[in-house]
């Protein structure tokens, strides 16, 4: 609704409330509900008429048309990459942004009814939503090849498009309300349409006709009246010290099903036993490195479960058609590109990525799939995202097919900050469904006698998940003959004008808190006051900076890391560049392309030959890349992305990392280090953590290093405390504060 017309109807409100007092006063109290009417209609065309164009003659005309709402729309994508909360629904509003300016632009340049003047005008506010969206992807990596003419574009984007244009009054009479429907079917119907050899596998395979010879457990009794999710998710955020994060598994078979020339260590062949016995379902949560792709191409094999899918990240789709050859070579394979004309409906393994997976759900689920892998669950762990609504929906209806499918998540970071997380991983694998347990795992529960109010409950419900399925093993355990692996923290100092600089902004940033905490101090009415620093406060004070992100003035927590990482990138690429002339080939890390950049130009100075991963590179240019660096003596560094790189590859050809920048998760920088780390390496690895001296980088490596109990303590029943659940961003701060308080 119009301002105008929204302020009319509040005058006409206003205005029959007067009539009517008057009226009861007259009259009685009585009044016709035509003469009601009629004062309605005249005081609306009146009142309302009037509001609507005083107000229309006082609004800019710059807020009108389609500019303003991307230029909103870009500026909500730009807080959620400063503030680490990028998500899928996020990626596919920068693309629509980016797909409408460019149409915009065409638009503009193409009008002739527009002066000089007014395309001149449009065309540079069309040039700051272009430079924000550049600023994004240069702070995003991932975001670059949403860029491309070439990219491709999800039904979330066209959505998100649709919902702009009507938000700016564009598509207001081609696209009303009314039509939605309309829309969302043509939608559906897109996704329906199954590629051509798909079509043809499926009328050649009457096998893979939904089987239901084998009945589900059903499962009936004490607890039914119970809510049983709360009290699962509260065993293992709780658990007792010790308590196993394996399901029991049998010896490993004398025979190997690996292929000739390969070999199974003993972890992965007594999971593939445990499939052999006939289990299906598992959340295999190895630390990275131990080989679990091969151990899903195999159970795989062994349960027979093919056709098989793999979801999985963009980044490692081709890397899993390759692991695929290798491990299982007598089975065919075929990756998902776009819309899929090339997909070979007849392939024993499917392998989708994550971003694409939307136009498929409907022919994939028809498919007759008797076994899906999703590689890096972890992707699923927002319920709410359609990332995850698409691989449940996948799962729920591979399972209505064929009542014992063979369903692995694969993760090496299950849990991370949120016990939640672990609920689209636990649907998936059908142990619950949105409400409550699945079948198994309530007869599991019933068979332990207790309810929730039984204290005992909670261990023994716990040890029925794990049962289902949970198998987590740590290098230290099993892997004995891989190389131990440490991070060395290596601290520099920032000499010169970038660091006094980046010193200054830190000083400003620690006063601007301090200006809050005294502000709050004062205007504080009633309650006890603390003596000495009120750590309280000083914790709301932190979250209240990190909330407002990019609004602060100056810089706050997450500038000022980028700027150490900048300062850091010509000091990191020359201790690598030490490392590669004396030991050999270097993974030297980073979060941003501006450090990329500045360590491939030190690189080149120095003669040194290097290779680049970077999140908008082809999946070709990515695997030359990988190619050289593992098979060219002469490359010796590859500059990967901390983001695009960090899961997926392995370049265990090196013993040294670089970490140029800090994550701000544990998580991010094991999977980083992994790369290098796992099955296949001969030597120690040493991850190498460049740290700038005195400054809050290295309040945040300390809280990082804090950090990495949660996952242990939730998933391995470790005792070790967690530094607690709070953001780093703000537990830095919280640091900052803290320290100038001490000193005053």
């Amino acid at each position: 609704m119009a301002a105008g017309s929204a302020g009319g109807h509040e005058l006409l409100r206003a205005g029959s409330r007067r009539k009517w007092h008057g009226d009861c006063a007259g009259d009685g109290g009585r009044v016709r509900k035509e003469g009601a009417h009629r004062l309605a209609k005249r005081r609306k065309s009146s009142s309302g008429g009037a509001a609507s164009k005083q107000r229309g003659r006082g609004r800019r005309k710059d807020n009108n048309g389609i500019l303003p709402i991307l230029a909103k729309a870009v500026r909500a994508v730009e807080t959620a990459v400063d503030r680490d909360q990028l998500t899928s629904a996020q990626h596919s509003r920068f693309q629509a942004v980016a797909l409408l300016a460019r149409t915009e632009r065409a638009r503009i340049r193409a009008d002739v009814t527009r002066t000089e003047a007014q395309r001149n005008t449009d065309l540079k506010r069309l040039d700051g939503v272009a430079t924000i969206l550049a600023r994004i992807a240069t702070r995003e990596p991932s975001l670059f090849y949403l860029l491309g003419e070439d990219a491709e574009v999800s039904d979330a984007t066209r959505r998100i498009q649709r919902e702009l244009r009507v938000a700016a009054g564009v598509d207001a009479e081609s696209e009303p309300d009314v039509d939605r429907p309309v829309a969302e079917t043509a939608v559906r119907t897109k996704r329906k349409s199954a590629p051509p050899s798909v079509v043809a596998a499926q009328l050649a395979n009457p096998f893979r006709a939904p089987d239901f010879s084998q009945a589900r457990p059903q499962a009936k009794g004490r607890l039914a009246g119970w809510e049983l999710i709360g009290p699962l998710l509260n065993a293992f955020e709780h658990p007792a010290p010790g308590a196993s994060a394996c399901m029991a598994l049998p010896e490993s078979p004398a025979t190997t099903v690996a292929p000739k020339g390969l070999d199974l260590m003993p972890h992965q062949a007594r999971l593939l036993a445990a499939v052999s016995a006939g289990h299906r379902t598992v959340l295999l949560a190895d630390e990275p490195g131990l080989g679990k792709t091969a151990q899903a191409l195999l159970a795989a094999q062994v349960a027979g479960a093919y056709p098989l899918l793999a979801v999985v990240p963009n980044v490692v789709k081709t890397n899993w058609a390759r692991e695929a050859e290798q491990w299982t070579p007598g089975r065919s394979v075929t990756v998902i590109h776009g819309d899929g004309e090339t997909v070979d409906g007849f392939a024993d393994i499917v392998v989708v990525n994550y971003e694409v997976l939307d136009r498929h759900v409907d022919w994939i689920g028809e498919h007759g799939f008797r076994g899906m892998v999703v590689d890096e669950a972890h992707y699923i762990k927002n319920k709410k995202s359609q990332r995850s609504q698409h691989v449940i929906e996948v799962s729920e209806r591979i399972r209505k097919r064929h009542p014992r499918p063979l369903l692995m998540a694969l993760t090496g970071t299950p849990l991370i900050n949120d016990i939640e997380d672990f609920r689209a991983i636990w649907q998936f694998l059908g142990w619950i469904d949105a409400r409550k347990p699945g079948d198994a795992l309530t007869a599991a529960l019933e068979r332990t006698g207790l309810t929730p109010a039984d204290h005992a409950f909670y261990p023994a419900a716990r040890a029925a998940v794990v049962d289902l399925g949970i198998v987590r093993r740590r290098k230290v355990d099993v892997a004995a003959d891989i190389p131990a692996r440490r991070i060395a923290d290596l601290p520099v100092d920032l000499e010169g004008v970038a660091g006094r600089s980046i010193r200054e902004a830190e000083k400003q940033l620690a006063e601007r808190l301090l200006g809050r905490y005294r502000a709050a101090l004062e205007h504080r009415r009633g309650g006890p006051v603390a003596e000495g620093i009120d750590h309280a406060l000083v914790r709301r004070v932190a979250e209240r900076e990190v909330a407002e992100g990019t609004a602060s003035t100056g810089d706050n927590v997450f500038s000022m890391l980028r700027r150490i990482g900048q300062a850091k990138a010509e000091l990191a690429a020359d201790y690598a560049a030490q490392l590669a002339r004396s030991a050999g080939k270097v993974v030297f890390f980073a979060k941003h392309l501006d450090v990329m950049d500045a360590a491939e130009e030190a690189f080149a100075k120095r003669d040194i030959s290097f290779r680049t991963i970077r999140g908008n590179q082809t999946s070709a240019a990515r695997q030359d890349a990988l190619d050289a660096f593992v098979s060219n003596p002469d490359v010796a560094v590859i500059i990967c992305s901390l983001t695009a790189a960090g899961v997926g590859i392995n370049l265990q050809v090196a013993s040294n990392v670089v970490l140029a920048e800090l994550s701000w998760t544990n998580a991010e920088q094991t999977q980083a280090i992994d790369r290098v780390h796992r099955i296949g390496q001969r030597e120690p690895v040493t991850a190498w953590r460049i740290i700038a001296a005195q400054t809050i980088d290295a309040k945040v490596a300390e809280l990082i290093d804090a950090k990495a109990g949660l996952a242990a303590r939730a998933l391995d029943g470790s005792s070790q405390e967690a530094a607690g659940a709070d953001d780093i961003q703000v537990e830095a701060l919280i640091a900052l504060l803290t320290g100038v308080l001490s000193d005053r």
